[in-house]
């Protein structure tokens, strides 16, 4: 296996340092998409589009060029969707306490039945007096099968 050395990870092509400085650029400052460019990012063709150009980078030019542009590419559909103002692609998931509540909310519990209070007090099977263990005389015996297999 080849060792990695640093003339693998630079650059030498200037157009993809530039590339990568506009990117770097692009995640730092909160630059906002233009109106008229937002609509064609936030549809179907133009996610397709960001795909392509991901696989493209990543054939194509340098690993840390690619890996960048991934994020780019989020940083684009989600400031884009802020524009348009649709639907965001990506949004937030809420918590799972925050699901729980809200199930709790929808099916509130019902309340405990005559029989149900019965069974739970009267009922031996489950519930042995403090630690003692029932002794019975039954012995559970299972029938000759006849070459089937046990389930």
């Amino acid at each position: 296996m080849a060792m990695l050395n640093m003339k693998t990870l630079t650059m030498k092509n200037p157009l993809e340092i530039v590339l990568l400085a506009l990117f770097v650029l692009y995640l730092v400052f909160p630059v906002a998409t233009p109106f008229q460019l937002a609509p064609y990012v936030d549809s179907g063709l133009g996610l397709l589009v960001i795909l392509a150009v991901v696989v493209f980078l990543f054939m194509y030019s340098h690993p840390v060029l690619a890996v960048v542009y991934v994020f780019v590419a989020y940083e684009l559909i989600r400031r884009s969707s802020l524009v348009t103002g649709r639907t965001a692609y990506i949004q937030y998931t809420p918590t799972q306490q925050k699901r729980d509540a809200e199930m709790a909310r929808m099916n509130p519990p019902a309340e405990v039945t005559l029989e149900e209070n019965v069974v739970a007090a009267m009922a031996p099977v489950g519930h042995p007096m403090d630690g003692e263990f029932m002794q019975t005389v039954f012995k559970p015996v299972a029938d000759p099968v006849h070459s089937a297999s046990m389930v």
